[in-house]
């Protein structure tokens, strides 16, 4: 008979934060559960293990699917689906669901999605759209237009300096979700959108992941991998500022700063944009009123019912003044939070094997070997996992947030706020398709200096 045997702690975010061990048989306590499984997961739990690899594997095979979508007509839409690397995770969480209730039974597929925690999913939507509105994004623009005037260089140089810089280290205050909608929107529209280099937009999106990904570690509510850990270990944003927020906001600098150097030329010859003209500017009431609501996103973003009746409040005031808005980027976070939810269902299912390789290392094995296990899965997930552990050593739970963040730019599953800027990004790249392996050597040098600064400093 099916038993739900026992919740663990419930995180403040991801869908990892609700875990629930669904088994058959008499029930245990959730340690022995783990133990057992260990040694002898579930055909499920397998199940979830391969379903995992394939999808990982998928999305290194997206350019293969648009190429079918050309080639075969027929069924170009199945095609162009398939294709879309945000589809790529909830297209195989479906599978594992269905085979859930083939094999265990539909009250037991439906018992696992109903222990899922879709907040995250949830809330990087709703982030992810407000964010990107119009009014936030001129007030954005502002702030970076006139940080970028104190920096002795060129126009579009010293723009893209400051917003590679600036904008991943105010994740840690408006949430990295908002933080990588902002900082891809500029982007897209100042630099993306002209003639760049395919070696210039890969390396922007490298770096960009790994800044968004160590960028929210000043604080301990805004990196969905510190929010993991942060109440179980009673780190507040002092600890986090004092042993991992001043090495980041360092690391950030210099491979924001190694990226421009290495393209200064082709940054400098490029057009700048121009400021918006009094008849597009939008009021000051109209830009503080949309400020107001994302504060409110961000202050509840671990309560779904406030945090979405304050986005549908934003819906009817987007509504309400069109004059203000542009196309808001519906679809976008729908896909977004349609990636992240696969990768709820299908993460849940990894713990039976990724926890016991967390707990077999020293702390720095599990630096290095948590940086590594990120590119394969969310960040959050590994944080989460290691915050079941007890009598961990200080120098251990260092080790395993450091290494997670640092690793959180090495693929678009390793972070949660990956998918949203390459949703914004990735039609700029030629077939409207990222090279899996173009992004993961264009984050090394960034992820070598998070290395460098988590280890050394």
């Amino acid at each position: 008979m099916l038993r739900i045997l026992c919740k663990l702690r419930t995180g403040c975010f991801p869908g990892l934060g609700k875990q629930v061990l669904v088994s058959v048989g008499p029930p245990h306590t959730a340690d022995q559960s783990l133990s057992k499984n260990r040694i002898n997961p579930t055909s499920v739990q397998i199940a979830g293990a391969v379903l995992f690899g394939i999808a990982i594997l998928h999305t290194f095979s997206t350019r293969y699917f648009e190429h079918l979508a050309r080639t075969r007509p027929a069924h170009a839409g199945l095609w162009h689906l398939l294709g879309e690397v945000e589809a790529v995770f909830g297209f195989w969480a479906i599978v594992l669901i269905v085979f859930m209730g083939v094999t265990a039974g539909q009250e037991a597929a439906v018992a696992y999605l109903d222990t899922r925690n879709y907040t995250e999913p949830l809330f990087v939507f709703a982030i992810m759209v407000v964010a990107a509105s119009k009014p936030v994004m001129q007030f954005a623009s502002t702030l970076v237009r006139l940080a970028a005037r104190c920096l002795p260089f060129s126009g579009p140089l010293a723009t893209y300096l400051t917003i590679m810089v600036m904008v991943p280290l105010l994740g840690s205050f408006i949430t990295e979700p908002a933080a990588m909608t902002l900082a891809a929107l500029m982007l897209r529209e100042r630099y993306y959108s002209q003639d760049i280099s395919r070696r210039l937009m890969y390396a922007t999106l490298g770096t960009l992941f790994v800044n968004v990904s160590i960028g929210g570690t000043l604080t301990n509510f805004a990196a969905p991998p510190v929010l993991m850990v942060a109440g179980t270990w009673s780190w507040d944003s002092f600890h986090m500022l004092s042993h991992f927020g001043w090495k980041a906001a360092m690391a950030v600098a210099i491979s924001a700063a190694a990226v421009s150097f290495v393209f200064r030329r082709e940054l400098s010859a490029l057009q700048g944009s121009a400021a918006p003209q009094d008849g597009d500017a939008i009021p000051a009431s109209m830009v503080g009123v949309h400020l107001c609501l994302l504060a409110l996103i961000v202050a509840f973003a671990h309560h779904q019912p406030v945090f979405l009746g304050v986005f549908l409040v934003f819906m009817g005031l987007a509504s309400a003044y069109p004059r203000f808005q542009e196309r808001l980027i519906l679809r976008e976070g729908l896909m977004v939070a349609f990636f992240l939810a696969g990768l709820v269902v299908l993460g849940g299912q990894q713990a039976w094997w990724l926890q016991p390789i967390l707990t077999r290392m020293d702390a720095t094995a599990v630096y290095f070997g948590a940086t590594a296990l990120t590119a394969v899965t969310d960040n959050a997930a590994l944080t989460y996992l290691a915050s079941l552990v007890e009598g961990l050593s200080e120098e251990f739970k260092y080790a395993v947030v450091a290494g997670a963040v640092t690793g959180g730019g090495l693929t678009v599953i390793a972070n949660a706020p990956n998918p949203a800027g390459l949703a914004i990004l990735r039609k700029r790249f030629e077939g409207e398709a990222v090279s899996p392996l173009g992004l993961l050597l264009a984050a090394l040098p960034a992820t070598l200096v998070a290395i460098l600064a988590f280890q050394l400093l």
